[in-house]
């Protein structure tokens, strides 16, 4: 959920920069781009740290069919 909340924000970020650059407002879009960036990496880092956070679980439930190959 709050992936999307990150990319939504990054979209609309990334939208306003075009809109400031059409505009010829090019300090204004360099900064919203620089926030747009910022939150699509944030939101990259949330969806690893779950992706991370579910791997460790499935781990604790017990041996996988994979595991004999870790050898």
């Amino acid at each position: 959920m709050i992936e999307r909340l990150w990319n939504f924000l990054s979209i609309t970020l990334l939208a306003l920069a075009a809109i400031f650059v059409w505009r010829n407002n090019f300090s204004a879009a360099f900064v919203t781009a620089a926030l747009g960036a910022c939150a699509w990496f944030l939101g990259y880092r949330t969806q690893l740290r779950k992706t991370i956070k579910d791997d460790d679980e499935s781990s604790a439930d017990g041996p996988h069919e994979h595991d004999h190959l870790e050898n």
